[in-house]
């Protein structure tokens, strides 16, 4: 049995205790400002509260750091007397790198980066999980790798490539939610009711993404599959490849790509 410790119990750190609690192999551990949130969460999911970062981390076996990464610091400067080598320090601050936490925390335990995306909230993540360090134990690296599985996918990958994930996968709700808003907006515009346009557009993305995983075909023939010959769909793609709709993604997720490497320097 381990016990995952969680300073900060914000929607990220939520979502993942409410994916935990189904586990029978860990107890969980919780510390934030907000003591309604601890309280309800303790009813809900078993989470026990800790008085204070000291008393948390002397806890837990796995202490994930659940805060914005400019709350870090403060927070690793007061966590690193009580951390040793059995216990795990387990990230999900965006642009923090394994060398900065360990920097500041002392490099008193091994360190795990995991980066979540809010899909998470409903057990659709997609968690890109960093096993670089070599004081990971192969107990902890087997432990994390199955411990976001109730959660989504896991994909372990390099640290190097974490910036890239965070452009695309962390951010990337962001961009769908923001084209999903503007069709239905341009539905609301041709006449359809609102609430019905949402509905539609909802229904309209959850198929898709479903189709997509389900038939094996490249994306690209997906596309080909709506686009008839002189239709509706082929016209509308044209003008979107027109105005470099593509380009302009790309773009989007290149400057999240680079404001994650700001956070890695500050």
């Amino acid at each position: 049995m381990a016990t995952v410790g969680f300073i900060g119990v914000g929607n990220m750190g939520t979502a993942i205790i409410r994916g935990l609690a189904r586990r029978k192999d860990v107890k969980l551990l919780g510390l934030d400002l907000d003591a309604a949130r601890l309280k309800a969460l303790g009813k809900e999911c078993g989470l026990k509260s800790a008085a204070s970062v000291k008393e948390l981390v002397q806890a837990s076996d796995y202490v994930v750091l659940a805060v914005k990464p400019q709350q870090a610091p403060e927070v690793l400067q007061e966590a690193g007397p009580a951390l040793g080598k059995t216990r795990c320090l387990v990230s999900i601050a965006a642009g923090l790198t394994v060398a900065r936490l360990k920097e500041l925390s002392g490099a008193k335990c091994p360190v795990a980066r995991v980066m979540p995306n809010t899909p998470a909230l409903v057990g659709e993540g997609v968690f890109a999980l960093c096993l670089d360090d070599p004081g990971l134990k192969k107990a902890q690296r087997e432990f994390l790798s199955g411990l976001f599985t109730s959660l989504g996918q896991v994909h372990v990958l390099a640290e190097k490539l974490f910036d890239a994930f965070t452009a695309v996968i962390g951010s990337g709700p962001a961009y769908v939610f923001y084209f999903m808003q503007a069709l239905a907006d341009a539905a609301v515009n041709l006449g359809l009711p609102r609430a019905q346009a949402v509905q539609m557009v909802q229904g309209l993305f959850a198929g898709s993404a479903k189709l997509a995983g389900e038939d094996g075909r490249h994306l690209g023939e997906l596309t080909d599959m709506v686009c008839s010959p002189a239709g509706t769909t082929i016209r509308g793609v044209l003008h979107m490849d027109r105005t470099g709709v593509k380009g302009n993604i790309a773009d989007a997720a290149r400057e999240s790509y680079l404001r994650s490497v700001e956070l890695g320097k500050k």
